[in-house]
């Protein structure tokens, strides 16, 4: 029976047992679908990675991402963990602490820089593709109803729910506080009378309890198998497109840091970095820190 190798690592965090836990399948070849289907199930963590030779050999490998029921296109803290559980990997070769390298996804090669240290590490990766708009505006009462809020608590000052996709769509909905974001609760049931199958919700608030937050989030995809989710990087990679819909931010580059997780005892921190040149959004990245919390064999 071959093994194949796997790590498991914190993302969005320096702190071990914290940020949001990803599985990485090092020796993925020969897999099919249903057997990466199957493992992330066994996993069953909001994501696993499989990683497979690149279809050009300048990147440095191709990823699969799956959730415990599908597939998908792209996700931000698997590309931050996998491409610092290769750079680790390569430090141990006595590469370079500090690497840079192309990760294909089904969105489109994204491209990292990587720093490490005695496992953990730092990683940033500029969007493949930037954020469009999908749908049209969500219906706040319904959504309110949805997760069990108040219609007056969807929005804050110029923020009102929309729909963008950096390469995974979400509905992007502002809430008015704090309370409100702790409060809310999502079923598969309760989204998908309000938003249609499959649907994947962000929320966030401009209160963050935290000078050094620029919002504070909450994720919910039950129907992708992810009840809630303690930091989801391709969320704030569609988030952008609502930053540049509600917020008034001029040419220049402007970093931001979404907290996730607080409410679920996972506190996660993203890094989102937005360039933007008369009054269009030119180019975005998405960074943060990952641990490494185990290695072993999978034996199938």
């Amino acid at each position: 029976m071959p093994a194949r190798r796997y790590a498991t690592l914190d993302v969005f965090t320096d702190t071990p047992l914290a940020g949001n836990p990803l599985a990485v399948v090092l020796d993925a070849e020969g897999l099919d679908d249903a057997a990466m289907q199957a493992i992330a199930r066994e996993f069953n963590l909001s994501e696993t990675v499989f990683v497979l030779p690149p279809a050009e050999s300048r990147h440095r490998a191709r990823l699969r991402i799956f959730t415990p029921a599908q597939e998908l296109a792209f996700a931000g803290h698997p590309t931050v963990g996998t491409a610092v559980l290769l750079a680790l990997g390569d430090r141990r070769a006595a590469i370079a602490d500090a690497v840079a390298f192309g990760l294909e996804e089904q969105v489109g090669v994204v491209p990292c820089v990587v720093e490490t240290g005695d496992g953990v590490g730092r990683a940033r990766f500029r969007l493949p593709r930037l954020p469009e708009s999908w749908g049209e505006e969500p219906d706040a009462t319904r959504l309110a109803g949805a997760l069990g809020l108040a219609p007056s608590e969807i929005g804050f000052s110029r923020h009102r729910p929309s729909c963008y996709s950096a390469g995974t769509p979400f509905h992007l909905v502002p809430v008015q506080n704090l309370d409100a974001l702790g409060r809310a609760r999502a079923s598969a049931e309760s989204l998908t009378e309000a938003l249609g199958p499959g649907a994947k919700v962000f929320l966030y608030t401009g209160e963050t309890g935290d000078p050094r937050h620029s919002f504070r989030a909450r994720m919910f995809a039950p129907a992708a198998g992810i009840a809630e989710d303690p930091a989801t990087g391709g969320a704030v990679a569609a988030f952008a497109g609502a930053l540049m819909q509600y917020e008034p931010l001029g040419s220049g580059t402007h970093d931001l840091t979404i907290a996730q997780g607080f409410e679920m005892g996972r506190p996660s921190e993203i890094a989102l970095q937005l360039t933007i040149e008369d009054g269009a959004l030119r180019a975005a990245e998405i960074g943060g820190s990952a641990v490494l919390i185990s290695e072993g064999e999978l034996r199938l």
